[in-house]
């Protein structure tokens, strides 16, 4: 889903064809920064985690010469962006599943903004606020619902169990941010939101080894439209914000 909005996203606001610079903060196993690496684009990958940036070099070395020409990776949390790359330096900066991770999120956003060249692009996905006590409820757990809707900042990361019951806690505990603060933060840092979705509307309960269903193409489609649409976007688990440098 997030592939398919920043697509839609790039598609709006670059020219065709045009080979764009792509800053890809907390890249992961580097899926995003080296799919964007095979469309063309020039992709810098910065992770802190050493398996996963491992896992990314020896993806990157499995593409073909071409590609890995194209992709640059570097070690960093993130924080430190204005030590390695001069201001302006890319069109587009991807920051996925970071903010979470993040006590005080506003400096990271800022100094990520400033890498931006003017009319550049800021993709931001981060848990929902709005809809913490969605996964619990929806899961039966009726405490963990009730304790969702009285917090305001933080949520214990919890995936579904293999039988889809009631969630398991496991990992850190992670952040959890709304959508009308994260506006404020765009418009301050000379960013505004340009076009915000939601994620993972109807598939947020779904076991991490749930089967792929026979009728994924339909489960997409709904999901993709409920992503856009209102008010159904606004209790996804997740939120894809996408700021432009002014």
């Amino acid at each position: 889903m997030v592939a398919r909005q920043l697509d839609e996203q790039m598609a709006g606001r670059f020219p065709v064809g045009q080979r764009l610079r792509v800053l890809d903060v907390g890249m992961g196993r580097g899926t995003q920064a080296l799919r964007l690496a095979r469309l063309g684009h020039q992709v810098t990958g910065v992770e802190q985690d050493t398996a996963m940036l491992t896992a990314a070099r020896e993806a990157l070395a499995r593409e073909p010469e071409g590609i890995r020409d194209r992709v640059r990776l570097v070690q960093s949390d993130g924080r430190d962006t204005g030590v390695h790359f001069l201001p302006g330096s890319f069109d587009v900066v991807l920051c996925h599943g970071v903010l979470m991770y993040v006590e005080e999120p506003d400096p990271l956003v800022a100094g990520l903004a400033r890498m931006l060249a003017p009319g550049g692009l800021l993709s931001l996905l981060v848990r929902n606020g709005d809809a913490l006590a969605m996964r619990p409820g929806l899961s039966g757990d009726w405490a963990g619902a009730l304790a969702a809707l009285d917090t305001s900042a933080c949520l214990p990361h919890a995936r579904t169990g293999p039988s889809g019951g009631t969630p398991v806690r496991v990992g850190p505990d992670v952040r959890a941010d709304r959508l009308p603060a994260l506006a404020a933060t765009l418009d301050g840092i000379a960013a505004p939101l340009h076009a915000w979705y939601g994620v993972q509307v109807f598939t947020d309960t779904a076991a991490d080894d749930a089967a792929v269903p026979d009728d994924l193409e339909t489960l997409l489609a709904a999901e993709e439209r409920a992503g856009r649409t209102d008010p159904y976007r606004g209790v996804a688990a997740l939120l894809h914000l996408c700021g432009v440098r002014g």
